[in-house]
Protein backbone atom coordinates (compact mmCIF):
# COMPACT_ATOMS: atom_id res chain seq x y z
CA UNK A 1 0.00 0.00 0.00
CA UNK A 2 1.13 3.46 -0.90
CA UNK A 3 0.61 4.86 2.68
CA UNK A 4 2.86 2.35 4.44
CA UNK A 5 5.85 4.56 2.79
CA UNK A 6 4.30 7.61 4.38
CA UNK A 7 6.47 8.61 7.24
CA UNK A 8 3.49 11.37 8.62
CA UNK A 9 0.92 12.92 6.91
CA UNK A 10 1.56 16.91 6.59
CA UNK A 11 -1.49 18.25 5.56
CA UNK A 12 -5.31 16.14 5.32
CA UNK A 13 -7.20 15.80 2.86
CA UNK A 14 -9.72 18.47 4.83
CA UNK A 15 -6.86 20.90 5.52
CA UNK A 16 -5.90 20.98 1.81
CA UNK A 17 -9.60 21.62 0.52
CA UNK A 18 -10.05 24.44 3.35
CA UNK A 19 -6.87 26.20 2.00
CA UNK A 20 -8.19 25.73 -1.81
CA UNK A 21 -11.40 27.43 -0.66
CA UNK A 22 -9.44 30.31 0.86
CA UNK A 23 -7.10 30.92 -2.10
CA UNK A 24 -10.16 30.47 -4.60
CA UNK A 25 -12.34 32.70 -2.30
CA UNK A 26 -9.29 35.47 -2.78
CA UNK A 27 -8.39 35.09 -6.91
CA UNK A 28 -12.31 35.62 -6.79
CA UNK A 29 -12.47 39.14 -4.74
CA UNK A 30 -9.31 40.25 -6.64
CA UNK A 31 -10.45 40.06 -9.92
CA UNK A 32 -14.32 40.48 -9.13
CA UNK A 33 -13.75 44.03 -11.20
CA UNK A 34 -11.72 42.21 -14.37
CA UNK A 35 -13.06 42.54 -17.58
CA UNK A 36 -11.31 40.04 -19.20
CA UNK A 37 -11.58 36.32 -18.11
CA UNK A 38 -8.89 34.44 -15.94
CA UNK A 39 -6.23 32.51 -17.85
CA UNK A 40 -5.14 29.61 -15.53
CA UNK A 41 -2.08 27.82 -16.57
CA UNK A 42 -1.05 24.78 -14.78
CA UNK A 43 1.81 22.88 -14.68
CA UNK A 44 1.43 19.33 -15.32
CA UNK A 45 1.89 17.10 -13.73
CA UNK A 46 2.40 18.20 -10.01
CA UNK A 47 -0.33 20.94 -9.75
CA UNK A 48 -3.21 19.27 -11.58
CA UNK A 49 -4.95 18.11 -8.70
CA UNK A 50 -4.50 21.13 -7.24
CA UNK A 51 -5.07 22.92 -10.00
CA UNK A 52 -8.47 21.34 -10.36
CA UNK A 53 -9.82 22.23 -7.22
CA UNK A 54 -8.78 25.21 -7.23
CA UNK A 55 -10.84 26.40 -10.81
CA UNK A 56 -13.33 24.89 -8.99
CA UNK A 57 -12.94 27.44 -6.16
CA UNK A 58 -13.09 30.26 -7.99
CA UNK A 59 -16.33 32.15 -8.90
CA UNK A 60 -15.40 33.96 -12.17
CA UNK A 61 -14.95 32.76 -15.61
CA UNK A 62 -11.68 30.67 -16.22
CA UNK A 63 -9.92 29.60 -19.50
CA UNK A 64 -8.22 26.08 -18.64
CA UNK A 65 -4.42 25.78 -19.92
CA UNK A 66 -1.33 23.79 -19.37
CA UNK A 67 2.38 23.58 -19.46
CA UNK A 68 4.61 20.86 -18.73
CA UNK A 69 7.88 22.00 -17.80
CA UNK A 70 10.69 20.27 -16.01
CA UNK A 71 13.82 21.12 -14.28
CA UNK A 72 14.35 17.85 -12.27
CA UNK A 73 13.64 14.97 -15.12
CA UNK A 74 14.02 11.51 -13.48
CA UNK A 75 16.24 13.12 -10.35
CA UNK A 76 15.25 14.42 -6.86
CA UNK A 77 17.02 17.69 -7.28
CA UNK A 78 16.43 20.12 -10.09
CA UNK A 79 19.20 20.00 -12.95
CA UNK A 80 19.10 23.80 -13.37
CA UNK A 81 18.21 23.27 -16.65
CA UNK A 82 14.40 23.94 -18.01
CA UNK A 83 12.87 22.34 -20.71
CA UNK A 84 9.16 22.95 -22.09
CA UNK A 85 7.65 19.88 -23.05
CA UNK A 86 4.14 21.32 -23.67
CA UNK A 87 3.47 24.80 -24.31
CA UNK A 88 0.01 27.01 -23.86
CA UNK A 89 -2.38 26.70 -26.55
CA UNK A 90 -3.71 30.24 -26.18
CA UNK A 91 -2.32 33.56 -26.33
CA UNK A 92 -2.22 35.11 -23.18
CA UNK A 93 -1.49 39.00 -24.77
CA UNK A 94 -3.55 41.27 -22.61
CA UNK A 95 -5.31 38.23 -20.63
CA UNK A 96 -4.65 37.34 -16.75
CA UNK A 97 -2.51 34.89 -16.47
CA UNK A 98 -2.74 33.01 -13.12
CA UNK A 99 0.31 30.28 -12.99
CA UNK A 100 -0.54 27.40 -10.40
CA UNK A 101 2.04 25.03 -9.60
CA UNK A 102 2.30 22.11 -6.50
CA UNK A 103 5.91 23.34 -5.05
CA UNK A 104 8.24 25.97 -5.14
CA UNK A 105 11.53 24.35 -4.33
CA UNK A 106 14.73 25.70 -5.67
CA UNK A 107 12.53 28.22 -7.72
CA UNK A 108 14.71 27.54 -10.91
CA UNK A 109 11.66 26.30 -13.12
CA UNK A 110 9.37 29.15 -12.28
CA UNK A 111 11.38 31.91 -12.46
CA UNK A 112 12.30 30.66 -16.01
CA UNK A 113 8.24 30.38 -17.01
CA UNK A 114 7.55 33.72 -15.24
CA UNK A 115 9.88 35.24 -17.27
CA UNK A 116 9.34 33.59 -20.27
CA UNK A 117 5.51 34.71 -19.64
CA UNK A 118 6.42 38.04 -19.20
CA UNK A 119 7.59 38.30 -22.60
CA UNK A 120 4.15 37.15 -24.08
CA UNK A 121 2.68 40.24 -22.78
CA UNK A 122 -0.26 39.31 -20.33
CA UNK A 123 -2.34 42.10 -18.65
CA UNK A 124 -1.46 40.87 -15.03
CA UNK A 125 0.69 37.94 -14.58
CA UNK A 126 0.35 36.13 -10.85
CA UNK A 127 1.91 32.80 -9.27
CA UNK A 128 -0.17 30.45 -7.58
CA UNK A 129 1.25 27.90 -5.42
CA UNK A 130 0.07 24.87 -2.98
CA UNK A 131 3.36 24.98 -1.60
CA UNK A 132 6.76 26.81 -0.69
CA UNK A 133 9.64 25.29 0.33
CA UNK A 134 11.55 28.51 0.96
CA UNK A 135 14.71 26.68 2.75
CA UNK A 136 15.76 25.04 -0.73
CA UNK A 137 15.20 28.54 -2.69
CA UNK A 138 18.25 29.23 -5.17
CA UNK A 139 16.08 31.79 -6.89
CA UNK A 140 14.09 34.60 -5.42
CA UNK A 141 10.63 33.36 -7.00
CA UNK A 142 7.64 36.21 -5.93
CA UNK A 143 4.60 34.11 -4.92
CA UNK A 144 1.19 35.87 -5.00
CA UNK A 145 -1.14 33.05 -3.71
CA UNK A 146 0.52 30.72 -1.56
CA UNK A 147 -0.73 27.74 0.19
CA UNK A 148 1.50 26.28 3.09
CA UNK A 149 5.20 26.82 3.55
CA UNK A 150 6.50 23.77 4.07
CA UNK A 151 10.05 22.04 5.40
CA UNK A 152 12.80 20.90 3.98
CA UNK A 153 10.95 16.93 3.53
CA UNK A 154 10.14 15.28 0.60
CA UNK A 155 6.55 15.91 0.37
CA UNK A 156 4.40 13.21 -1.71
CA UNK A 157 0.30 12.85 -2.55
CA UNK A 158 -1.76 15.53 -3.69
CA UNK A 159 -0.04 15.68 -7.43
CA UNK A 160 3.37 15.24 -6.10
CA UNK A 161 5.19 12.45 -6.84
CA UNK A 162 8.66 10.23 -6.33
CA UNK A 163 9.28 8.17 -9.49
CA UNK A 164 5.45 8.90 -10.90
CA UNK A 165 4.12 7.52 -7.66
CA UNK A 166 2.00 8.93 -4.98
CA UNK A 167 0.27 11.62 -7.09
CA UNK A 168 -2.90 10.08 -6.04
CA UNK A 169 -2.80 10.45 -2.20
CA UNK A 170 -6.02 12.35 -1.10
CA UNK A 171 -3.33 14.32 1.49
CA UNK A 172 0.58 15.32 1.67
CA UNK A 173 2.75 13.20 3.58
CA UNK A 174 6.85 13.58 4.28
CA UNK A 175 8.02 9.82 2.17
CA UNK A 176 10.32 7.69 4.18
CA UNK A 177 13.70 8.27 3.41
CA UNK A 178 14.62 4.54 2.20
CA UNK A 179 12.25 5.04 0.06
CA UNK A 180 14.28 7.12 -2.06
CA UNK A 181 17.66 6.71 -0.90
Amino acid sequence: MLKDDIAKVMFTEEELQKKIAEIGARITRDYADAEEEIYCVGILKGAVVFYTDLVRAIDLPVRFDFMIASSYGSGTVSSGSVKILKDLDYDIEGKHLIVVEDIIDSGTTMNYLMKYFRERKPASLKLCSLLSKPSRRTVDVQIDYCGFEVPDEFLVGYGLDYAEKYRNLPFIGILKPEIYK
